[in-house]
């Protein structure tokens, strides 16, 4: 049981025992203690006051006296600021945890485990990964692992957008352009060679355009008539009619684009258990169009559309059906629900989307819960803010969409020249020095993305995140590094026995923070935050640079402070390598 809350039980049990009040452990709100007061933990009175009938003063001076004389093995001393009851914790209850648990694991699960879907990347086949999907896949893949150590089962799963018009435009541009090349041919990725040929399209749509605009069409007019654009409407009839050419070109070019997609989710470290695509799933929510037609859920217009008014619930109506009897795309997501939950009979199915798709997701779950489908309750929509550059936000269509692998190597680079600088890395070997330089890139991206609040925007920069001083994932990662030389140069010895005689101030700082760990973790999990487990890491480095830096490990003043010195490293190492890896970044031996 963490220290949070055996302070909440013990303060439980004191006022049944002072007032004759039962409350619930879980109502009691519990804090560290800020640093500019003595204490380790602070319990907050002011909820407590107006039911017992006294005052914060009284309650806190009756609480302190009560929770120390009756819980010695805890409490060495408290005081009171205003409402709130600041406790000091005995210097042996984190020395034990330390004994218990520096040469293990931590155990991180919690409550009744679920099973949990989380849905991410979500790419289409006509352009290669770039930046925003780097904080999509990050975000789910650290959601779904973090979840996966609390205990619940977790399938990750992928929709590939497959289909479409825009899938069509790359096809056509291929068609009328390539002269046959193919990825092999030209040497180049087969999601950027696609891509490329996405971005063409749009530079000769908008040539033409401009062409029929000198005509006297109107921008409109022009947009829909022009011939690339007609050749492309064309295709996706053909497609749609399943006919042979079109179809053989389709399955081609998407498998260029699936083998560079696997060459980035593995170069990033993003894997799923599973993958549908639009092209198989597009058609499975029609069923649901009778089914609420029969329920009155949906109701048909004299034109022959299928709508739904959700005015009501102050959003407004919704196309479900086209009059032509084509699914829209909230009709396909209906199906694919239902298809997941009968695949994998989920508590929860989280959808890492960015935030433009907010209104779309709660029309998703709102016609759920109007069908009466028993996993509605269980929709949820991580949602997140967009990535921008210095420079401003990214357009595919132009080309100006920074490629993930493209920023992948400029990392690379980056971490590469930051390394160099530094000097410490003379005795690596080249292939030594490949490792590192992509542990350190991928780690400093993956962070500087991860560190924020999903749903904040946030702009990135990629200078920043390769600072070894900073807020950042190379400067935790360097902490981990440095620690392990220190236990390198001087095992533990199991044989001396660790010094119970008191804590220095950084120590003690530093273990209230690692036996915050696992509590930590249940918060980013409940919260579905990674960021909470990036700002607690990068607190553990800090920290225990402060101590590092105050107090030697291999001079300490004595044999048995040196052994609970080294303890200490071994715990921090494994807490910062147990976070860093829920976050999907690797730490180096040696850096």
């Amino acid at each position: 049981m963490s220290i949070v809350a055996r302070i909440k039980e013990a303060t439980a049990k004191a006022i049944e025992s002072l007032y004759q009040h039962q409350l619930s452990a879980q109502d009691i709100t519990v804090n560290q203690t800020k640093p500019e007061f003595e204490g380790d933990y602070t319990v907050v009175l002011f909820a407590f006051v107006k039911t017992l009938r006294t005052s914060p003063d009284a309650l806190g001076q009756a609480l302190g006296q009560y929770l120390v004389a009756n819980n010695g093995e805890l409490f060495t001393g408290f005081n009171l600021i205003k409402g709130f009851l600041n406790l000091t914790v005995t210097d042996n209850f984190f020395l034990q945890y330390l004994q218990q648990r520096y040469a293990g694991q931590p155990d991180l699960t919690y409550g009744a485990p679920q099973k949990v879907m989380v849905e991410y990347s979500s790419p289409n086949t006509n352009k290669p990964l770039h930046l925003g999907h780097l904080r999509n896949n990050f975000l789910g893949w650290s959601v779904a692992e973090i979840l996966k150590a609390s205990g619940n089962e977790v399938m990750k799963t992928c929709i590939v957008n497959d289909r479409g018009i825009h899938i069509c435009k790359s096809m056509i541009a291929w068609q009328d352009f390539a002269n046959g090349a193919t990825p092999e041919s030209t040497g180049t990725k087969g999601d950027h060679f696609v891509g490329d040929y996405y971005v063409k399209f749009s530079d000769t749509h908008k040539a033409q355009m401009k062409e029929l605009e000198a005509q006297g069409l109107s921008k409109e007019e022009a947009e829909k008539q022009a011939p690339i654009m007609l050749q492309t409407q064309q295709m996706l009839v053909d497609w749609e009619a399943g006919k042979p050419e079109v179809m053989e070109l389709w399955k081609k070019m998407n498998s260029w684009v699936y083998a560079g997609f696997d060459q980035t989710y593995k170069r990033i470290g993003t894997d799923f258990d599973k993958t549908y695509y639009e092209s198989q799933t597009y058609l499975l929510g029609r069923k649901f169009v009778e089914e609420g037609l029969e329920q009155g859920v949906f109701y048909k217009k004299e034109d022959g559309s299928v709508w739904i008014d959700l005015t009501a619930e102050g959003l407004d109506e919704k196309l479900v059906l086209r009059k032509d009897g084509t699914s829209v795309y909230i009709t396909q997501d209906l199906g694919l629900a239902d298809e997941k939950y009968g695949e994998f009979p989920y508590d929860q199915s989280i959808y890492v989307i960015a935030d433009e798709q907010n209104y779309h997701m709660k029309v998703l779950q709102l016609i759920l819960k109007k069908l009466g489908k028993p996993y509605a309750d269980g929709i949820f929509h991580l949602s997140y803010g967009m990535v921008e550059l210095p420079t401003g936000r990214m357009k595919s269509r132009e080309g100006t969409v920074v490629d993930a692998d493209d920023l992948v190597e400029e990392m690379v680079a980056i971490a590469a020249r930051h390394t160099e600088e530094s000097g410490k890395v003379k005795d690596f070997t080249e292939a030594e020095l490949k490792e590192l330089y992509d542990t350190i890139a991928i780690g400093a991206l993956k962070f500087f993305l991860l560190r924020v609040d999903p749903k904040k925007k946030m702009i990135f920069n990629p200078e920043e995140s390769i600072d070894f001083h900073g807020f950042t994932g190379p400067f935790i990662q360097y902490t981990h590094a440095r620690i392990k030389s220190i236990l390198r140069r001087q095992p533990i010895n199991e044989a001396v026995a660790v010094n119970f005689n008191g804590l220095e101030k950084l120590e003690k700082e530093l273990l209230v923070l690692l036996e915050q760990y696992p509590g930590t973790v249940r918060q980013a999990a409940v919260e579905q935050n990674p960021s909470v487990l990036a700002i607690y890491a990068f607190n553990v480095a800090k920290t225990y640079n402060s101590f590092y830096t105050e107090h030697s490990v291999l001079s300490a003043e004595s044999e048995e402070k040196k052994e609970l010195r080294l303890r200490l490293c071994q715990l921090t190492a494994t807490t910062i390598k147990s976070a860093m890896g829920l976050l999907g970044i690797r730490v180096p031996e040696r850096m």
